[in-house]
Parts: C-alpha cells; structure tokens; sequence
C-alpha cells in the first residue's frame, strides 16, 4: 500500500488549484492544503458506479451518510449525536462565514487566535463583524490558545471564538484538560465557538487522540457549531462535501437560517465519496498516516539542519510551520519561490517570519524541495 503514495501522480493540466498556480515554471507546488496522494480505491470505485448511473439531478442527503456520521462519532469519540444535528455544507470555510452570520450582530466581535488559517480572519470582516486576533502562545515545542489570552481579549462586544482542533498552521492536538480549561472560559463569557475539526482523522503523534470540543459536555455542546469533513483526510475536497454538528435548537435554526439563498447544497458525487470514504477509508488513511509520520520525520529532521530555519514537533496534519526568522529574508515567499519550492507565506496566517509547507506529498518530492531550500540558503546566508 506504501507505493501508492509514492506513486507521482501527474496534475497538471487538470485545473488543479495546487499545481496551475505555478505552471509553465519549475516551482513544487507545497503550498494549499490538499495532499496529492490518489484517493481510497473504495472512493473511486463508488463514484464510477455512480457515474454509471448516469442521472446527476438535484440531490438530498443520504440518510445512510447521516448515520455513519453518528457512528462515527460514537465510535472514534464516545460522543452521542443525532443525525438531525447534522448540516451539510460544500466546504468548511463556508461554514465558518455562515457561523459568523448566525450568532451576534453587526460590529459584534469574533475571536480567533493567531497564526491561523486565513479564512478565519476574513469571515468576520465579510459578516460585518469585528476580528479580535488573540496570540497563541508557545508552550514548550506546542503553539496553543492559553484561557489566560482568550479572557485577556474578551469585552462585552465579544460574541464568537472561531477554534481550530487540530491546529492548522501549527500541528496542535489540544488535549483533554487544556479543552476544558478553554470551554470554561466560554461558559463563564456566554461565549459561542465554531470549532473547526477538519483535520481530526490527521493525528500523527503516536498516543494522541482528537477530542471534539462539544463532546465535552451538554452545556459546552449548546453553544458550539463543529465543522468536519472527509475532504483533507481522503483528498476529495474537489468534491465539497464537509458538515457541521450543532446540538442545539436554536443555534442550529440561526446557522440553517443565516445560509438560505446563500450557500448551495452538496452535490451528489461529494455525498457519493463521503459515504464511501467513511464506510471503507479508514484503512486506507492508516496506511496514509504511516507514510506521512514518515515525511514528517524526515522533514523535522532535515530542516532543522539548514542554518536559518527551524521546525517543531507536529502533532496532527500534514502542514510544517517552518520557523524563517533566522534566516533574515525581506520577503521569504518570494525567496523560496525563486529557490523552485512554493509554500504559503506566513504573513496570510498572521506572522511574516515563518512558511507554511505541504508535507503530503510523495517522498521523492519532499526530498528535492528540503534540497531546493537547503542549496538556496546556503547560497545565502553568510558561512
């Protein structure tokens, strides 16, 4: 199964987002977050199948898929869901925008901490609300939100907080306590959180487990929208197919509200693989996730010997947030770029000074891009 990820899978001319972004140049594309690993065999058979049919009218939601989504919860999490909690959406950042739009009002305040996926900073502004940017803190080798920080931030304008469990850019799987301790805050604050859990089914570390925020309690669940997907896990987000679990009523009516005449529903071939993936996929990924502890290893271990850069520990997706400061470039996007490697420029998730690179990917790929960089700021850096 192991040489299917290393299989090179040509994307070019297939209008791909991730490659036409640099076509006709000689720059890896490492930058947004899909992998360009070929999709579970059971997805792709599923949807020959439904193509065979042959009849790609308008569609509703598969019960089949709302119930092994709640199977799912109960299995992998110990959390009880009912499958009216679920709202199907075409894609999760989407679903951030509606959250914006379904609690609060106008100039209400939306909290989210920084660095993060940029998404997150711009829903507010396109809601018509205020973005309050709240500074991770480096706790040890982990970047994580501190209840100290979001309750440093909070006034009585403060309405929203948009989380991210695991951490994208920086890898973190937030535990147990360090969850509670947040939700705490919350409750005490009247707070709601849209909790974006996309990368749930990415834990790399060995002995972690992702712990949905709402399954935490029937008080935090009242007040929380969760977002998930199978789109990063089994590279469909082509397909746009991704859902959110709000417990609550009310909530949940304000969330279905705030998207009519807005947000399209999902098509039938995003239900097609989403069925398919979590019915017969998660083999598939724990074959993905050994390989891709196997990139992340050799990628900690290769940067972290070329002068001017440093990465930490990942925990969870397949993102390295590679420390640049060191290396005291004016424009680090455009140097790497230069170099034949584009990654994401840190300053779209809040800091100038570090890269965000795309680890999923084949190793023969990785290993020219870490040769691309180490070559390039060797030529640069003084000896």
């Amino acid at each position: 199964m192991e040489k299917l990820f290393d299989l090179q899978i040509d994307r070019r001319g297939t209008s791909s987002q991730k490659w036409e972004k640099y076509s006709n140049t000689d720059i890896l594309p490492m930058w947004v977050a899909d992998t360009d690993f070929i999709a579970p065999p059971a997805v792709i058979k599923a949807l020959h199948d439904r193509i065979d049919h042959g009849v790609f009218g308008y569609t509703i939601t598969p019960p089949e898929l709302n119930q092994l989504v709640v199977e799912r919860m109960q299995s992998l999490y110990d959390w009880q869901i009912e499958s009216d909690w679920l709202v199907w959406l075409p894609g999760l950042v989407c679903g951030l925008n509606v959250a914006c739009r379904a609690v609060g009002e106008t100039q209400d305040q939306v909290l989210t901490a920084t660095p993060i996926y940029p998404p997150f900073m711009s829903a507010p502004r396109l809601s018509d609300r205020q973005v309050v940017k709240v500074p991770m803190q480096l706790d040890g080798e982990r970047w994580r939100l501190t209840p100290q920080q979001l309750e440093s931030q909070l006034t009585d304008k403060s309405r929203l907080l948009l989380f991210c469990n695991p951490h994208n850019p920086g890898g973190t799987v937030y535990r147990r306590e360090e969850l509670e301790a947040l939700a705490e805050i919350i409750l005490k604050h009247d707070l709601y959180v849209c909790s974006d859990e996309v990368h749930c089914d990415l834990i790399l570390e060995q002995g972690l487990q992702h712990i949905p925020l709402a399954s935490l309690s029937p008080e935090i669940a009242a007040r929380t929208i969760t977002l998930m997907a199978p789109s990063k896990t089994y590279n469909i987000a082509g397909l746009a197919c991704s859902f959110a679990i709000v417990p609550d009523a009310r909530l949940r009516q304000q969330f279905i509200n705030a998207r009519k005449g807005i947000v399209p529903d999902v098509n039938l071939l995003g239900y097609t693989a989403a069925i398919a993936a979590y019915q017969d996929g998660d083999a598939w990924n724990q074959q993905q996730l050994a390989y891709l502890r196997g990139n992340r290893d050799y990628l900690i271990r290769e940067i972290n010997q070329i002068p001017g850069l440093k990465l930490l520990p990942i925990e969870a997706t397949y993102l390295a947030w590679i420390d640049v400061s060191a290396a005291k470039l004016s424009n680090p996007a455009h140097f790497f770029e230069q170099a034949g490697v584009g990654m994401s420029p840190g300053r779209d998730f809040g800091d100038n000074q570090f890269m965000r690179l795309n680890f999923g990917c084949p190793r023969t790929v990785l290993e020219e891009a870490v040769r691309r960089i180490r070559v390039a700021l060797m030529n640069e850096l003084p000896a």
